[in-house]
């Protein structure tokens, strides 16, 4: 855009109105942490068996040991089954204890949890366990797919009507169904609005596409990493909250109730992007944000400078399909969409089982929190200096390195191989910054939020499968870790294809090469 560099210039490239607008665009990333992982809570699993009560008829002053004794049958484990019971007889105690009970069925009365008191999830309530256990994975998988739906819907939205109104539309909807989700009746409801709710996944591609079209290329990855950041933060802070509200409801309330105030204060603070309003062809509008910020950063945007402010060729609407029409943006497109597949696959297959790997839940959910904030930090130094395309490939290369080690490590040592799932979380969460920087700068303005939206769909579909590939471990147990090691090493090789897009300017118009 000519001269629009310029103007960022007289107007300050990254003064008072920048920095207080990355302050404002950092907030939803917390409450993007809270949707997306607060599941890992409210769908938490308890130990449990069938509810036997039925022998309390014949025995009532049995001791809850003596009535699983006479109720359970044991697995090769030594442990009572989960999901099996002794059928029912019509016999008195006497008989039972004496003869026992040769046949089984499955739990014909319900279940009981081992759970603290007061703590409930989705999974006590709707009874998600043996034939309905598939259901949990099966509502991440959904809310994923909702992701998918939001990735393409806004950024349509985004390139169509604007930065401000694609983010503030994405916190009503996050709003609206997050707290919609605590009053679920049952588990089908549930799954509908966490669909819903998945829709508004996209936040964190709305707000730093409108950071990285405020400020010029050199701050971009701060931008971006300093989003990303936040967004750790509010998974450090969700295990905290979860673990002092155990009841699933109201912390979903806790967790959704505040973006309303977050909703008014954006609504009244929120500029729009002064770049997109240019290659729309509304110069008086952008003229009008640029003076609002150069009179917060004490500047003067000089009347001539103002006066030239055009733009490069004849403006021309874009959709979609020119990403896929015009040949270099198709095969950017095509690499990055698979790179965004694979670092949603690596990031989500890690973060979504962070019970599985031996230590306490909220522990571990801390620990992949606090990971992220110095694996993001480090990555801003390393994509400054060797740039984005070299940094990518070695942390997607790296992240499915450490999966196919753990493959290696002895189920036994619980410890070790939750220290290299937090490397590989560590090096998915760089090569996830990484990624909003970069696809972000390989697109012009006209597509840019179309670009990211695509990509970012792709990743939802990395989000959707993840979940379910865990289910293959019922053929043996080294399967998922195997997919969730290979697809990122492969992904790292594809990068090296890209151009280096570092300290390059910003496109704004595409070009037909």
């Amino acid at each position: 855009m000519s001269n629009f560099g310029e103007i960022l210039k007289e107007i300050g490239e990254f003064g008072l109105f920048q920095k207080r607008l990355l302050a404002a665009l950092c907030i939803p990333s917390i409450f993007v942490a809270f949707d997306v992982f607060g599941q890992v809570f409210t769908g938490m699993s308890f130990d449990h068996n069938c509810n036997t009560d039925w022998i309390l008829e014949r025995g009532p002053n049995l001791t809850e040991d003596r009535q699983r004794n006479l109720t359970l049958p044991v697995n090769k484990d030594g442990k009572y089954e989960s999901c099996k019971m002794f059928t029912p007889v019509d016999l008195d105690l006497e008989t039972i204890e004496a003869y026992g009970i040769n046949t089984t069925t499955g739990c014909l009365d319900g279940w009981d949890y081992q759970a603290p008191i007061g703590a409930s999830s989705t999974v006590t309530e709707f009874n998600l366990v043996c034939d309905k256990s598939g259901l949990i994975e099966a509502s991440q998988s959904i809310y994923m797919a909702g992701c998918l739906v939001g990735a393409l819907t806004y950024g349509s939205i985004s390139d169509r009507f604007g930065r401000r109104f694609a983010l503030l539309l994405s916190l009503l909807v996050l709003m609206t169904f997050g707290v919609g989700v605590a009053f679920s009746p049952n588990i089908y409801v549930f799954l509908v609005l966490r669909f819903f709710s998945g829709t508004s996944g996209v936040i964190i591609m709305n707000t730093s596409v409108l950071a990285l079209e405020w400020t010029i290329p050199s701050n971009a990855a701060i931008c971006t990493q300093l989003i990303i950041v936040v967004y750790s933060t509010g998974l450090m802070t969700l295990s905290g909250i979860a673990y002092l509200i155990p009841n699933w409801r109201i912390l979903q309330l806790v967790l959704s109730c505040p973006v309303l105030l977050l909703l008014g204060f954006l609504y009244w603070f929120l500029p729009e992007s002064a770049r997109w309003l240019m290659t729309q062809g509304r110069k008086e509008e952008a003229q009008k944000v640029l003076e609002r910020a150069a009179k917060v950063n004490g500047r003067k945007v000089p009347d001539d400078l103002m006066d030239k402010l055009t733009i490069e060729g004849k403006v021309k609407r874009r959709n979609m399909l020119d990403l896929f029409r015009i040949p270099y943006l198709r095969k950017r497109t095509i690499i990055m969409g698979y790179n965004w597949f694979a670092t949603s696959l690596l990031y989500y297959g890690l973060s979504l089982n962070v019970g599985g790997f031996g230590l306490n839940i909220y522990l571990t959910q801390v620990i992949f929190g606090f990971v992220e904030i110095p694996a993001n930090l480090g990555c801003l130094v390393l994509v400054q200096h060797f740039g984005r395309r070299i940094c990518h490939a070695c942390f997607l290369f790296f992240g499915g390195v450490a999966c196919l080690v753990i493959l290696a490590i002895p189920n036994d040592l619980p410890v070790v191989v939750t220290i290299m799932a937090v490397l590989g979380k560590m090096a998915a969460t760089t090569a996830f910054s990484t990624a909003y920087i970069y696809t972000a700068e390989l697109y012009p303005t006209v597509l840019r939020h179309n670009g990211v939206g695509v990509n970012s769909m792709c990743s939802r579909v990395g989000g959707i499968v993840s979940p379910l590939i865990w289910l293959l471990e019922v053929y043996h147990h080294s399967i998922p870790m195997l997919v969730y090691g290979i697809v990122p090493v492969a992904a790292g090789g594809f990068c090296l294809l890209l151009p280096e897009t570092l300290n390059v300017a910003l496109q704004d118009q595409a070009e037909i090469k």
